[in-house]
């Protein structure tokens, strides 16, 4: 038996660094096509991966198996990986509001000992970016896509004070 974690049916040794990534399965889809002798499945996975110091990405796979479309899927998370400024490594600087297509979600800042409270596909998402604190609503959507992508179009955002004072040529206080 290898120590394949992902358990791949060719049985091929998985050659990806074992960093201390944290990787969030958000959802996995069955679609069916049906042809001439019946129905024929693929699968696709939503997978976000995040260090829990202020990066994260996610990616979509599709694939004929499972385990096939969350590796698919964590590869490209890895790839698009981006880095999220975050307020005494728990909570965000400041509210925002995030849209894509008809997702539309707000994020807040929340005192220490809150916790995560959001919903659906947005709680992997502050996990794997090691947000401990936050209240975030989504609305106009539950679709998995359009929520996680107005997500990250939220958090990419958002500026840090110093980064605002930084550019009007200011000190933060």
């Amino acid at each position: 038996m290898s120590n394949n974690r992902r358990g791949n049916p060719d049985g091929k040794q998985d050659n990806r660094p074992k960093d201390d990534l944290i990787e969030k399965l958000v959802v996995i889809k069955r679609t069916a096509k049906v042809v001439k002798g019946g129905s024929r499945f693929n699968f696709s996975a939503i997978v976000v991966v995040g260090d829990g110091k202020g990066q994260v990405g996610y990616g979509l796979g599709k694939a004929k198996e499972v385990p096939e479309s969350i590796r698919k899927a964590t590869d490209q998370a890895r790839k698009a990986m981006v880095d999220i400024s975050i307020k005494d490594s728990r909570t965000l600087h400041h509210e925002i509001v995030g849209r894509y297509g008809a997702g539309r979600v707000v994020l807040r800042p929340a005192s220490e000992g809150t916790g995560i409270i959001a919903g659906g596909s947005m709680r992997p998402i502050f996990e794997a970016l090691g947000i401990h604190d936050v209240l975030a609503k989504s609305t106009g959507t539950s679709n998995p896509h359009n929520l996680i992508k107005a997500t990250f179009q939220a958090l990419e955002s958002i500026r840090s004070p110093e980064y605002i004072a930084a550019k009007r040529g200011k000190e933060a206080k």
